[in-house]
């Protein structure tokens, strides 16, 4: 007969159990999300780490259907792959730049989605004390609508302060804007929302590009609508940044970078875990959305280089690069097939586009 199980031998066991959950979780991080994902079917213990590791991630935050202008915003677990309800905006909007300020989520300009596509110069930030959107100072550049709004990193401000780069400044009349995309780079504090005119400028006018942060800290911008339609923005590239990395004070300018294979209007871009930067989709000169996708590899012999194509057309759509993948979510498609609520991944580790079965709410461009 085996002996009694004593309770050091329990806690013993107890402390086995929870080693090997710690060991499974830290596997799952060297794994990326797709390949943690494929580790839940391993065993009990497996399932346990990789959600454990899968849980502190951020999650993929979408708001602002186009179409239908509603106030809605969603948040993807990707614990659990799950779509979950958040506060409301204040308002409903589209085409809103948007970025995370010290854990919250801010909300600027785009155009009311009424049929005049009035644009706005609004503020609204995800109150960390009540959990819901508050209206904030609006921007004293004005009005300005398919912009990119990048976080700064400092301590100083009051409520942070946020890098504008593009978009529209103008008002939209009959449909048709009054003015073209600007080159204008702004500083703005969120606590009073003056916007600072920065003196360097983008080497091209956007609006409705795709733009990121590097890991160095300086911002790529690729496609968007330019001064007209057609003309070199729609292919173009720069990055924005200081000339001396490192340097305290350094002054910030562009410079320019390799073009993309194709113009591309209204797509989506993030740093892939390689340091490349990925542009995806959009739509091209005739305004027909594309699923082609491309890379540009920095260094001496910077270029562009394809990636496999989305399994279906895009054009503005919300994208996330996170833990050696980039999820995509929404958008329109061409051929007459409308707006899309599907959701899929580009496993950087298989070189492939997976469908993930965790549709939108709603299916539209975001």
């Amino acid at each position: 007969m085996a002996p009694p199980t004593t309770r050091g031998a329990a806690n013993w066991a107890v402390r086995q159990v929870i080693a090997l959950v710690e060991i499974w979780a830290l596997v799952a991080q060297h794994s990326g999300f797709a390949g943690a994902w494929r580790l839940t079917g391993v065993c009990k213990a497996s399932r346990a780490g990789v959600k454990e590791w899968l849980g502190t991630l951020p999650g993929m935050v979408v708001y602002g259907w186009t179409w239908s202008a509603w106030n809605a915003v969603v948040r993807l677990d990707l614990a659990t792959l799950r779509w979950k309800c958040m506060p409301s905006l204040v308002r409903t909007a589209s085409g809103c730049a948007s970025c995370s300020v010290r854990g919250s989520l801010v909300v600027l300009g785009g155009n009311c989605g009424t049929e005049q596509y009035d644009l706005t110069s609004r503020v609204e930030v995800l109150s960390q004390v009540d959990g819901t959107f508050i209206d904030f100072p609006p921007l004293s550049c004005g009005t300005i609508d398919g912009a990119v709004a990048i976080a700064v990193e400092e301590g100083d401000s009051a409520a942070g302060q946020i890098l504008l780069l593009g978009g529209v400044v103008d008002d939209v009349k009959d449909g048709i804007y009054r003015n073209g995309p600007t080159s204008t780079v702004y500083l703005v504090d969120l606590a009073t929302g003056v916007c600072t005119v920065q003196k360097s400028t983008l080497l091209s006018s956007r609006a409705n590009f795709a733009s990121a942060r590097m890991a160095d800290g300086r911002i790529v911008c690729a496609g968007g609508y330019g001064e007209h339609v057609g003309d070199d923005s729609s292919s173009s590239a720069e990055v924005w940044g200081p000339l001396e990395q490192g340097a305290k004070d350094a002054v910030w300018t562009s410079m320019q970078l390799p073009t993309m294979s194709v113009g591309r209007h209204q797509c989506c871009g993030g740093v892939m875990s390689d340091g490349r930067f990925a542009v995806l989709g959009g739509t091209n000169l005739d305004f027909t959305p594309v699923s082609s996708c491309e890379a540009l590899v920095f260094g001496g012999d910077a270029h562009w280089e394809a990636l496999p194509p989305m399994h279906i057309t895009r054009a503005d759509f919300t994208c996330a690069a996170v833990a050696g993948c980039i999820i995509v979510a929404g958008g329109y498609q061409s051929g007459g097939e409308g707006q899309s609520k599907s959701v899929e991944l580009y496993d950087e580790a298989s070189n492939r586009w997976i469908q993930l079965p965790c549709d939108l709410p709603n299916d539209d461009s975001l």
